[in-house]
């Protein structure tokens, strides 16, 4: 079946006509850029040829091979961009008419074409303007480029004569070089003899831009694309998106010196996201303009590669505002930009997640903490509060919110578990983290939905109402103990020596379940400085100076009383093995129930048993161990050092509740 192809699609598309929707041949395909993946095209409409590049939304067609060299499509949606000096055309839409056929015709490059119609020697510049009156040529104009003819009929019919009011040598040989490209381009469609130029009009470029655009401030209106088309080969461009989220303004200092920063995402009708973000000058314009929920029509920013460290949105771009960007407030007429959009994920999945991915997740709030205050490594204070999500999927996560989500929403879900019901929470873009187990958390661009009227939200609480209320469910937080606090991670001794705990970078922590079955009583405490250091005490090993005084090095002081400080050496003994910890003053006093300095005293009383009973009635006593363990070198030698950080005694009823829950998340019980 023979394939008519639009004819002069290619000069028109780069004329500047958007709404031509042309049926085009691709010729050529190939895939460009390894990072982010594109495809170029070079497309024909059987006698002109050009390059083209394929929006990243549409590579699957090519990935699944339903477009390929020699495919008839028809172009839906596209724009013509000028990318360093030459014209590509960009499609954002097409549909496959042909999937693979011959090569149509003897297509060439548009800008071949041009140099082949009018050599050297001619001074021609466009191809309109030589046009003024019927069979005359108008040479005194200077026509560098040929456009082919508009009309298509021109080229079926049959042209006749053609009589020149010169006879010059010059418009003799620019005249036979002209009708041999005619000839050329319209071999096989019909026998041109001669040349009967038609009256036409001034030649006026067509608009590159729908008349249903959006009009900008003082400008030539701008076309409002889907965000899903955004790519930096565009020059002017105009997206209508809701705002989603806006992050808090942050102040930062890096070598250029102090600046300011912020955030926004956005959300179109075809379900398309996108973050904005603004600098310094450009906060102080538009950071209070922002409204979470609010359509807004943003154009003239500079799109750059996504910062996926940062940004968790499905889009490889990102936004950047500058003074001249423009973001305008719309009317929601027609609501059909919806409020948020979500990808659920059930909880199940989080299980396997790597740590710091980000998921959307929505689950029954069946159990929430009090909130209390965190000191962060910057010293600054924030509020945390932990809570328990269940869904369907057979296993439960907690939930750390963070800051104002711990008084603003945590309050919120606090009273509708007082009052004796369960809500629904739906999380936007909660945190993984594996330090204890798999576990959620808030960070500046979450957003938390507490009974949200969406279909996932009644059909979890239908669920939960006709029985999985009372459904068994695993927590993927299974490293946590059940009354314990947040992030302490059981481990037997046995497991510690098989996973080679404390020989990374980082120290680890965890907790010990065990008996304390030996104390070294020789060298159990030392004598320490007791002068003070700004708020802190020096604690730095003391010796007796000459006049039977006490000196410090660090200090470079001498004292009459100096200070007792434990250095217990003690061994612990679970079902698993056994090994040897240290502790310090403060968890050497949790062991033996008083300070170093009165055991000290003690044991330097002769015939006294009080030091030795305090020993004995210690040992084969069952502790809760906090333990810190690194990796620390002894001269040449690596040895992997656990440090006491706090001992507690068990409590057999949290622990009895502890060994329950464990045995509930067996496969094998």
């Amino acid at each position: 079946m023979p394939v008519n192809l639009t004819l002069n699609a290619i000069s028109m598309m780069l004329a500047g006509d958007v709404n031509l929707k042309p049926l085009v041949q691709v010729v050529d395909l190939k895939q460009i850029g390894t990072a982010q993946e594109r495809y170029r095209f070079l497309i024909s409409d059987s006698v002109s040829s050009q390059h083209a590049m394929l929006a990243t939304q549409l590579n699957d067609r090519v990935k699944n091979g339903l477009v390929k060299k020699g495919s008839v499509i028809q172009l839906i949606d596209y724009i013509c961009s000028e990318v360093q000096k030459r014209k590509i055309i960009v499609v954002l839409n097409m549909e496959i008419i042909i999937p693979q056929c011959e090569i149509i015709g003897n297509p060439t490059m548009l800008t071949d074409l041009t140099q082949k119609a009018f050599p050297t020697g001619s001074s021609m510049q466009s191809a309109g303007a030589g046009y003024n009156n019927p069979g005359t040529i108008n040479h005194g104009s200077s026509m560098q480029s040929f456009q082919p003819p508009l009309n298509g009929r021109n080229q079926a019919s049959t042209m006749h004569s053609f009589q020149p009011t010169s006879n010059s040598q010059n418009q003799g040989n620019n005249m036979q070089s002209f009708r041999s490209t005619l000839n050329a381009q319209n071999q096989g469609n019909s026998h041109v003899t001669s040349f009967q130029p038609t009256v036409q009009p001034p030649y006026r470029p067509p608009p590159n831009y729908k008349n249903h655009g959006a009009i900008m401030k003082n400008e030539a209106p701008a076309r409002i694309i889907p965000i899903t088309a955004l790519n930096p080969y565009q020059g002017r461009w105009a997206i209508k998106a809701r705002v989603t989220a806006k992050g808090d303004l942050r102040r930062y200092n890096n070598a250029r010196g102090d600046g300011k920063v912020f955030s926004f995402d956005l959300l179109d009708s075809d379900g398309g996201e996108i973050r904005v973000t603004c600098f310094n000058a450009v906060v102080d314009q538009f950071y209070e303009v922002i409204e979470v929920g609010r359509v807004y029509l943003v154009s003239k920013g500079s799109l750059k590669p996504a910062q996926k460290n940062f940004n968790h949105l499905k889009n490889e771009w990102e936004i950047f505002l500058e003074s001249t960007s423009t973001v305008d407030l719309c009317p929601d007429e027609d609501g059909s930009i919806p409020q948020q959009q979500f990808s659920f994920k059930p909880i199940s999945e989080i299980e396997n997640a790597e740590n710091n991915s980000i998921f959307d997740v929505i689950g029954m709030v069946t159990s929430i903490n009090p909130s209390i205050t965190i000191l962060r490594k910057n010293g600054m204070e924030t509020q945390r509060r932990i809570l328990n999500l269940k869904d369907g999927s057979g296993r439960s996560i907690e939930l750390t919110l963070w800051g104002d989500f711990c008084n603003k929403e945590g309050q919120k879900l606090q009273e509708i578990l007082d009052s004796g019901d369960f809500p629904v929470l739906a999380v936007k873009a909660g945190k993984v983290s594996d330090f204890s187990g798999k576990s959620l958390g808030t960070i500046s661009s979450s957003q938390l939905f507490i009974n949200p009227g969406i279909p996932e939200a009644h059909g979890l609480k239908d669920w939960f109402d006709r029985g999985g209320q009372n459904a068994v469910s695993i927590s993927i937080s299974k490293d946590i103990m059940a009354g314990g606090s947040k992030n302490e991670i059981r481990k037997t001794v046995a497991e510690i020596r098989h996973e080679g705990l404390g020989r990374s970078d980082k120290p680890d922590w965890v907790t010990v379940c065990a008996s304390l079955i030996f104390i070294k009583t020789g060298s159990f405490c030392y004598t320490a400085c007791p002068l003070m250091i700004g708020d802190r005490q020096c604690n730095k090993k003391v010796t007796r100076s000459g006049n039977s005084r006490w000196q410090c090095d660090r200090c470079n002081q001498e004292f009459d009383e100096c200070d007792y400080r434990y250095l217990l050496q003690v061994q612990i003994q679970d079902h698993t093995g056994v090994t040897w910890v240290t502790a310090f003053q403060e968890s050497g006093e949790e062991i033996l129930g008083c300070s170093a300095k009165e055991m000290y005293l003690l044991n330097e009383v002769p015939d006294d048993n009080r030091f030795s009973a305090i020993v004995r009635s210690r040992l084969f006593q069952q502790y809760l161990f906090r333990l810190k363990i690194k990796e620390e070198t002894y001269g040449d030698e690596q040895r992997v050092k656990m440090t006491v950080v706090k001992a507690d005694m068990v409590d057999y009823s949290t622990q009895s509740r502890y060994l329950l829950d464990m045995m509930s998340k067996s496969p094998r019980y």
